[in-house]
């Protein structure tokens, strides 16, 4: 194990390695923060470049890709309220006030330090704790993965920013729009209203775009939005926060194993594990009414989050040749690609690629400190721009991005139609976010709940037993149970 390991730290250590990680990391820096280009079409994009390139050093450039790709949706989040990935939309609820507050630098700044915090950790867990973590996550099923959909529900009443009536119906509009589109399963169609376009159902990534670019770019015209430009557009405070990031121990230390664990179960994804870490954090803290109104312990927990999941995700990859998610998906085609067979054997007859690829990824988290902070200082000077160009630019991003996720024109008229169900939700001051999570985890719930009901031939009963009988299922009913309780309590406090 230890000869192993030292040499997969001096395979990273090569200059070539290190330079793909660079060149990887910048890339995926913007990537990430233009919406519409998401962490898994970024890889997918670069795969054909590393045709030409030794093993070790292709998985270096795309694991730096997905790395930083992963942080930097929360820079347009932070900064314009547009989530560059779906990760980052609780790194909305928090981040944007910052901005708002003239302090949009020590939001960025929090954000970079947390993301590599998170990263490194689960980088850890994958480079010591691999093994014995993909055996657990083999023990879950269908079951498992809707009961913990079903605790994500939950966590929709912590989301609210006002009423929570309102953040439940906004939850609930999503569940519904999940089941826009083919049955999974029985290939039925579901009020797809005969429209083609409809027929995969309406894409995340289309969801977000609309759902946050359309309403801010009618708030920028109609000089709603009040941000404090000269203030945040100072980038100041940002290498400063590192020390208040390490002061939040339990939080980051929270939200890092939420992370690692959501990115170990097959199929989660960055999005549940951010609301989740959120949504612990809200509960744990002395000031829970700061959330959504430029909540610093908010900010760290989502970003600490999601980027814990990048390791996490690599687990069931590299162990058992399992994808964790979408990204991992990918970067599994690129090991097959290059003649190498993810499982057990890469380990131990590639020990120098194996493990040099999972050191290359704790030398990348580091170096998107310095890129992402280096990016974001120039990128920070956007809000300068008059209000015409910067909602030109915004609409401009949005069509691009509505229009690449697959390629269809009519993508853009649903993205704006999004758009304007958005702008009635600011108007009426109903809460988005959990309406993104309800989409979220509509399509994982449906889903799992409809293969354990197949496993069990239909007996409703028999699945309630499983719930109650298998140990995983049991623990995520108590969650769910006590996350309900929680909020039944703080309504009743409010």
């Amino acid at each position: 194990m230890l000869d192993a390991l030292s040499i997969g730290f001096l395979t990273a250590l090569q200059p070539s390695m290190l330079l793909a990680a660079c060149v990887g990391v910048t890339i995926g820096v913007f990537i990430g923060m233009l919406p519409g280009l998401t962490s898994t079409m970024g890889v997918a994009l670069l795969i054909p470049v590393t045709f030409s390139f030794p093993p070790a050093v292709g998985l270096a450039l795309l694991g730096g890709i997905y790395l930083a790709s992963t942080f930097s949706g929360s820079i347009s989040a932070i900064l314009l309220n547009i989530p560059g990935t779906p990760s980052a939309v609780a790194t909305c609820q928090d981040g944007y006030p910052m901005t708002r507050a003239g302090k949009a630098g020590r939001a960025i700044g929090l954000s970079v330090f947390a993301s590599c915090i998170g990263g490194i950790f689960s980088a850890i867990v994958l480079l010591f704790m691999a093994p014995v973590l993909s055996e657990l996550s083999l023990m879950l099923g269908a079951p498992e993965y809707f009961l913990l959909a079903l605790f994500g529900v939950t966590i929709i009443a912590s989301l609210s920013e006002g009423s929570m009536l309102k953040s439940m119906m906004g939850g609930v509009l999503g569940l519904i729009i999940s089941l826009i589109g083919m049955h999974s399963l029985t290939g039925e169609m579901r009020l797809t209203m005969g429209q083609p376009s409809l027929y995969d159902g309406i894409p995340l990534v289309i969801t977000l775009i609309g759902l946050y670019s359309i309403p801010e770019v009618v708030n920028i015209l109609s000089e709603k939005s009040s941000l404090q430009k000269e203030e945040s557009s100072q980038f100041s405070g940002a290498w400063s926060t590192l020390k208040d990031v390490l002061g939040q121990r339990l939080n980051v230390l929270r939200s890092c194993v939420i992370g690692t664990v959501v990115g170990i179960i097959p199929g989660a994804g960055q999005s549940i594990a951010s609301f989740i870490a959120y949504d612990a954090a809200k509960r744990g803290s002395r000031t829970p009414e700061q959330f959504g109104k430029g909540s610093e312990e908010g900010l760290v927990a989502a970003e600490t989050a999601n980027n814990a999941v990048t390791g996490g995700s690599l687990v069931p990859l590299l162990t058992l040749g399992v994808p964790g998610n979408a990204v991992s998906a990918v970067l599994m085609g690129g090991l097959i690609i290059h003649g190498l067979s993810p499982g057990p054997i890469l380990f131990q007859n590639s020990p120098d690629i194996a493990y040099g690829f999972i050191f290359s990824l704790l030398f990348s988290n580091l170096m998107f400190v310095p890129i992402g902070l280096l990016v974001a200082k120039y990128c920070v000077k956007v809000i300068y721009l008059p209000k015409e160009i910067l909602a030109a630019s915004i609409l401009s991003l949005a069509v691009m991005g509505a229009y690449a996720i697959r390629g269809q024109v009519s993508d853009i008229g649903l993205m704006l139609a999004i758009g304007v169900l958005g702008y009635l939700f600011t108007f009426f001051s109903v809460s988005r976010a959990p309406m993104v999570l309800g989409l979220v985890l509509g399509t994982m719930a449906e889903s799992n709940l409809s293969r354990a009901l197949s496993l069990v031939r239909g007996d409703v009963g028999e699945l309630l037993l499983q719930f109650v009988t298998r140990p995983f299922s049991l623990a995520l009913v108590l969650l769910c149970l006590a996350s309900v309780v929680m909020g039944y309590r703080k309504s009743r406090r409010s």
